[in-house]
C-alpha cells in the first residue's frame, strides 16, 4: 500500500515535470504527456460527450489547449491529471453548448415561412442592405464577436477566453450588439416606409 502511494506521487511528479517542459515548448515532452494521459482523458471526454463521435474532436481541442496553457499550470493548486481533466470537461461542455445553440438556430430557421407563403413579397436584397449597414455601424471588435458566436458557433465560454473577459460580459456585449442592429434595422425599415410613393 505504501509502495502504491509512492508510485502515484512519483507519477504525478513526472506529469508535472512534463507539463513544465511542455510550457517551454518541448514537443517531445508533449508527446510523452499525451501517451501517458490519453486513455484517462478519453474516458473523461466520453463521460461528458453525448455522442461517441464527438470524443476525438474534444480530445484534440483539449490537448491543443493543454499545449497552449501548460506554462500556466500550478502544481500547488491542482494535480496535473485533475488540471487536464478539467480542461477536457470544459471543452466537452462548450462543444455540447455550441451544438445545442446551432440546433436551436436551425429549428428557428425551419419555422420561418418560405417566401411567398403569406402572399406578400419580401425584399431580401433590401433587408440584406440595411443589415449590412447596421453591422458596419458596430465597432470592429463587436462585429468579430458576432461573427465568432453566430457564424462559427463558438460558445460563450470560449469567447470569454478569447476576449479575456468574464462570460457575463460576453453575454452583455452580444445582447447589446444585437439590440443595436435590431434598432438600426427597424429605423431603416420605418424610414423606407415613410418615403412618398413614386408617381
Amino acid at each position: 500500500m505504501v509502495h502504491r502511494r509512492i508510485s502515484t506521487a512519483a507519477e504525478l511528479h513526472h506529469l508535472a515535470t512534463l507539463l513544465e517542459q511542455v510550457g517551454r515548448g518541448d514537443a517531445r515532452a508533449f508527446a510523452a504527456l499525451h501517451a501517458l494521459t490519453c486513455r484517462k482523458l478519453r474516458r473523461t471526454a466520453a463521460s461528458v460527450c453525448p455522442l461517441s463521435s464527438d470524443v476525438e474532436d474534444v480530445l484534440q481541442d483539449s490537448y491543443l489547449k493543454i499545449w497552449r496553457a501548460a506554462s500556466s499550470f500550478d502544481p500547488g493548486r491542482a494535480s496535473p491529471i485533475s488540471w487536464m481533466c478539467t480542461i477536457v470537461k470544459n471543452t466537452a461542455l462548450d462543444s455540447n453548448r455550441a451544438k445545442k445553440m446551432l440546433l436551436a438556430d436551425l429549428d428557428d430557421a425551419m419555422a420561418i415561412p418560405a417566401p411567398g407563403d403569406d402572399g406578400d413579397e419580401f425584399d431580401y436584397e433590401y433587408a440584406k442592405q440595411i443589415t449590412v449597414e447596421a453591422l458596419s455601424g458596430l465597432p470592429e471588435e463587436r462585429r468579430r464577436l458576432l461573427s465568432l458566436a453566430y457564424f462559427e458557433g463558438m460558445s460563450r465560454h470560449s469567447l470569454a477566453e478569447q476576449f479575456g473577459v468574464p462570460v457575463g460580459t460576453v453575454k452583455t456585449w452580444l445582447r447589446r450588439a444585437l439590440e443595436s442592429i435590431r434598432a438600426d434595422c427597424l429605423a431603416a425599415a420605418k424610414g423606407s416606409l415613410a418615403l412618398p410613393a413614386a408617381n
